[in-house]
């Protein structure tokens, strides 16, 4: 079933696959350091996102995903701290061509 294009979720909600767009991070959600890093990965407002594995056991672990072209796995109480929405390549956040 597609997801609605306006729909933010957590990116701990996003269906494997399903490419998406960063809408929200809740950089308070996170400390300095965890911030920081995910900065350098390329996790900023806009970013494109595309969930490649919920990892562990019953889906409990570590979550990897496509930022960009970079592959990285985060942390699953990082991934619960940004909303992302859901929409067709070439859109941005709001649904507007990029």
């Amino acid at each position: 079933m597609p997801l609605n294009e306006c729909l933010p979720l957590r990116l701990t909600e996003l269906p494997l696959r399903q490419l998406a767009y960063v809408d929200i991070i809740d950089w308070n959600a996170l400390s300095e350091t965890d911030g920081q890093r995910l900065r350098e990965f390329g996790l900023c407002e806009g970013a494109s996102v595309e969930t490649l594995n919920h990892g562990g056991i019953f889906g409990h672990g570590p979550i990897a995903c496509k930022v960009g072209r970079m592959t990285i796995a985060m942390r699953r109480n990082h991934a619960a701290a940004i909303t992302v929405r859901a929409g067709p390549e070439g859109t941005g956040p709001e649904g507007e061509a990029a």
